[in-house]
């Protein structure tokens, strides 16, 4: 499989501003603002107001007129922020040359915004950073955005070639539409662009769906005359061509996977140093004087794209051969008197949040399953595969909607995973503080089904 980079890209990006802001402020202003709250507001508001202005938001097919937007944008907000720290926390201050520290913020950040661009193609015109590309169609517009493909080298996409369900002598034909599936299994591929005039409705939800499991960026090449849906963004390559791209899922954002791994990390310390420290030696001396066994119990679970790893928990039953087999009944005889207060309080999770520190799962997310479960699941649910294209969680949208322990019946599941898909498909990062705070409420209120 093709290692990707890009992701590397944002951050790298957003470092290097950063620095280049505070030592222009540096070198150009008074010494008495090389201080960690001066600098420390500047670094925060910058990430900030890019994270809104979507300042760092430029693709391969970004045009100049539109990084000049983006700049514009955000130097406005920038500039709001630089002097509303001055009115709020230094009132009177005076900074030495404002103008010409803001005027080389400028110069510097535009050189620089310029220069990443200019290098980027750069590097993807002699075969670098490329996204693989197939396309299903054979009409005019299709066409085209096939010529963009190998004629611009620059963009770093590969184009492997076209389905069509007419059959071609070209080189780069690679069968019928249905032949993507397979093809797809064998090749890595990035990117699938699907001609709106040549595919049926039905066709185009099959290879969306498809695309969803496999983690792939589905695009459609429209009809001039056709209406879009919200759930689409234009897109144009080339200036006057057009492609629509699918609404993309928010972890597909690399600034939200980094807000939730951050988040997740500095939660998990502050749980493991005021919590976990303390509670852990009480709970080895009690889970050891009623029954006999280790403290954590480990238990391999199905994590991220449908990978193994162990997950820890205070141990709560006695030691038997069918824990790795079957989840707890009401009444449950395997369960100890200090193992049914963890597992109505919750604290028999909360070794979980190591899992999280080493980036095993997240702190909100679908809840890990058992393989043998979960292979049993997949034959039962639609899309069930999707909710491992996220890192499992200690809890979730489903567990605080109700649906949490015991499963009786097929609806439970099914409705266990309608939750998990919509919080993948609707998240953000308020959502995880929203489900947090019912998690954390439902402790205490006491859950029926937390047995």
């Amino acid at each position: 499989m093709k290692k990707r980079y890009s992701h590397f890209i944002k951050p790298i990006q957003i470092l290097i501003d950063t620095l280049v802001i505070n030592s222009v402020i540096y070198y150009v202003s008074d010494k008495e603002f090389l201080n960690v709250h001066f600098l420390s507001f500047i670094f925060l508001f910058w990430l900030i107001s890019s994270y809104l202005t979507r300042f760092y938001n430029v693709y391969r097919f970004t045009k100049n007129l539109r990084i000049l937007t983006l700049l514009a944008r955000q130097f406005f907000v920038f500039i709001m922020g630089y002097f509303a720290y001055f009115g709020a926390f230094r009132e009177g201050a005076i900074i030495n040359n404002q103008f010409l520290i803001l005027a080389s913020i400028l110069s510097a950040i535009i050189f620089l915004k310029f220069t990443a661009q200019y290098l980027l193609k750069k590097y993807r015109a002699i075969g670098n950073n490329y996204r693989t590309t197939v396309v299903l169609g054979d009409d005019d517009t299709t066409k085209e955005v096939i010529q963009v493909f190998k004629s611009k080298a620059n963009l770093g996409y590969k184009f492997l070639g076209f389905f069509s369900d007419k059959s071609h002598s070209d080189p780069l034909y690679l069968g019928g539409f249905s032949h993507i599936f397979q093809y797809v299994e064998e090749t890595f591929v990035d990117e699938i662009y699907c001609s709106l005039t040549q595919l049926t409705n039905e066709q185009i939800k099959k290879i969306n769906k498809f695309a969803n499991e496999k983690g792939i960026l589905l695009k459609l090449i429209p009809n001039s005359n056709e209406l879009y849906g919200k759930n689409q963004s234009v897109e144009f390559y080339d200036d006057t061509l057009m492609v629509l791209s699918v609404k993309r899922l928010p972890f597909e954002f690399t600034e939200n996977f980094y807000i939730k791994r951050v988040f997740d990390v500095v939660f998990s310390v502050f749980v493991c140093l005021f919590l976990l420290s303390w509670l852990w030696p009480i709970l080895f001396v009690l889970v050891k004087l009623e029954s006999k066994g280790p403290l954590l119990f480990k238990q391999k679970r199905e994590g991220i794209n449908s990978s193994e790893f162990v997950c820890y928990k205070f141990r709560s039953m006695k030691m038997n051969k069918q824990s790795n087999k079957s989840h707890v009944t009401k009444d449950d005889t395997r369960v100890t008197r200090i193992g049914a207060f963890m597992r109505k309080t919750s604290i028999d999770e909360l070794p979980q949040f190591l899992n999280v520190l080493w980036g095993e799962m997240s702190v909100v997310g679908p809840r890990p399953h058992l393989e043998s479960l979960s292979i049993e699941y997949q034959r039962d649910v639609e899309n069930y595969l999707k909710r491992h294209i996220v890192k499992p969680g200690i809890t979730g949208l489903a567990q605080v909607s109700g649906y949490r322990g015991e499963i009786k019946k097929k609806a439970d599941i099914k409705n266990r995973i309608r939750f998990d898909i919509f919080y993948i498909e609707n998240w953000s990062f308020f959502l995880d503080i929203k489900i947090i705070f019912k998690t954390i409420l439902n402790v205490f209120k006491g859950e029926e089904k937390a047995y």
